[in-house]
């Protein structure tokens, strides 16, 4: 069991970054905003209508440069829609076109050009069909001077594009509306999220803490008692716990970025698949601990959970997980049968959040000084592979994975999301499962010392530190919507957060030294005394 935790500690915290992903895939920054090309990027809704009738709906991106698109959707006029010729427009058309929006492909020629020939030829606007299925922001070229263009500019992924050339091949009578409706500043999901997250901390290190004072209670019994298992204790306090040491931190890093380039090199629809495996085994075993304990505190439920019976090549399991079990299982198989479906988030979360809880439940720092090392390498390994690693990979490896860029999927399944409720554009706000996770087993150490300390809320450490999550995973979501959806690595935030104020707290009490190095209060053992015998002479 101790082993599978820490096999699944490595594996969901390997998606430890982004908070949310951008819309648009590529990202262009290097040229700047120019005189005459200095649109903001935003997602254009093109609405069809096929022979009169309201057809699909497609999602573009707007172009740097051109006149701004509308957002309301009252506003935009419907339009023909007319195949270019010749097809890539980097010449000017052999038709004038009154007033029609053109369809034309990407070519070898700038964005800029096509939009120029298109409004000489009397066009309302341009569509560019891309050559793959992502969005690519258009932009002007650095010495770019003429870029005085009057006709808005849409770029439209190859899947989208291909169909609409396919209508208008057929003599299909086609009309387009473009518009791009503006996105709420704070979207409710964004706010369930964040309670999600909290929530499982905070849980999930209530049931640590209350393990480890049950274990700390049972030992002061032992010593008191003076039992001969008193040299054995400590093995015995701690049975079925892993404690992370500083090597293991840091291997960290090391395991889990070779995890990510594995998953950013073979992401593909059956890797996909193995992930949803691993995911379900996980979530399995999660679901089935959480559940064992919650009624294993009931009265009616105490016998089964008491009583025992030897399993072949797994040992002694109780009456009440070989109950629980089969239940578990269903729900995992359906998830991930179902788990296209539009509420099969719910499935998803409900057995990330089990998997999340038991491992901070099992797996467990012992000191600060352990989880400053693990904090500091997962806060750098978030930075690199969200923002450095487009450097060498020309794109965020985080990111990329966590959307599944390459996949038909929603992103991998090692994420908790929650659809945008009043968001136009739709999709997810998500949370890598390593965003909660890591902190959380710092938390969860803050609060096993304030319990073996006897501390209150207020002079303890779990508090501030609950505080510091919130406040830094709440930090993440307001650099996330001032950063127009680019994907943020939220332990950039709240790493500083709750590290930094565990420190400071440590230092400012005095108490640094044992929170770094013991991880628990200096205890006085009064059960251990012994008494002085009077001297004899030899």
């Amino acid at each position: 069991m101790a082993a599978a935790a820490v096999l699944s500690l490595l594996l969901v915290s390997a998606l430890a970054g982004a908070a949310a992903g951008g819309d648009i895939v590529h990202h262009d920054d290097e040229a700047p905003k120019i005189p005459g090309c200095n649109n903001d990027f935003i997602l254009v809704k093109v609405q069809s209508w096929v022979n009169g009738k309201e057809g699909d709906e497609f999602v573009g991106v707007g172009a740097r440069f051109g006149p701004k698109i509308v957002s309301k959707e009252k506003h935009a006029n419907r339009t023909k829609l007319t195949l270019a010729d010749p097809i890539e427009c980097c010449s000017p058309p052999k038709d004038k076109v009154s007033g029609d929006i053109l369809l034309v492909q990407r070519g070898k020629c700038k964005f800029t050009k096509k939009a120029k020939f298109a409004e000489a030829a009397g066009a309302s606007a341009i569509v560019i069909i891309n050559h793959v299925h992502e969005l690519y922001k258009m932009v002007c070229e650095k010495n770019e001077t003429d870029l005085d263009i009057h006709i808005p500019a849409v770029l439209l992924p190859k899947d989208a594009g291909s169909a609409l050339h396919t209508l208008l091949t057929s003599g299909k009578a086609v009309s387009v509306q473009l518009y791009s409706p503006d996105r709420p500043v704070v979207d409710t999901a964004e706010v369930f999220l964040w309670l999600m997250a909290v929530g499982t901390v905070l849980g999930a290190s209530y049931w640590s803490a209350w393990s480890a004072r049950e274990a700390v209670i049972e030992q002061e019994k032992l010593l008191k008692d003076g039992h001969e298992g008193l040299f054995n204790v400590e093995a015995g306090g701690s049975s079925g716990m892993v404690d992370i040491n500083v090597a293991s931190a840091i291997m960290f890093v090391v395991v889990a970025s070779c995890f990510l380039i594995m998953l950013y090199k073979l992401m593909s629809y059956w890797f996909v698949e193995l992930l949803v495996v691993i995911f379900c085994i996980g979530g399995v075993e999660g679901l089935q601990t959480c559940l064992v304990a919650l009624l294993s505190r009931y009265r009616w439920f105490k016998p089964a959970a008491e009583s025992f019976v030897k399993v072949p090549f797994i040992g002694a399991v109780s009456h009440l997980t070989l109950a629980v079990c089969p239940f578990c299982i269903a729900f995992a198989v359906l998830w991930a049968v179902f788990r296209q479906l539009p509420y099969a988030w719910i499935g998803q979360d409900i057995l990330g959040i089990a998997l999340i809880v038991t491992v901070i439940q099992i797996v467990r720092v012992p000191n600060l000084k352990v989880g400053s090392v693990l904090l500091s390498c997962a806060f750098l390994y978030d930075i690199f592979w969200v923002f450095v690693s487009k450097r060498w990979f020309h794109e965020s490896v985080m990111i990329v994975v966590a959307r599944g860029d390459k996949t038909d999927e929603d992103g991998v399944p090692m994420l908790l999301k929650i659809p945008r409720m009043f968001d136009p554009w739709g999709g997810y706000s998500i949370i890598g499962f390593g965003d909660i996770l890591l902190p959380g087993l710092l938390v969860a150490f803050a609060l096993r010392y304030d319990f073996v300390a006897k501390k209150s809320l207020q002079s303890g450490y779990f508090l501030w530190s609950m505080v510091a999550y919130g406040s830094g995973l709440l930090i993440t979501y307001v650099a996330l919507n001032l950063m127009d959806g680019h994907g943020q690595p939220a332990l950039l935030y709240i790493v500083p957060f709750t590290l930094g104020t565990l420190i400071a707290l440590g230092w400012k009490r005095g108490e640094l030294q044992n929170l770094w190095m013991r991880g628990e209060p200096e205890r006085v053992c009064t059960h251990m005394h012994i008494p002085l015998l009077p001297a004899t002479p030899n």
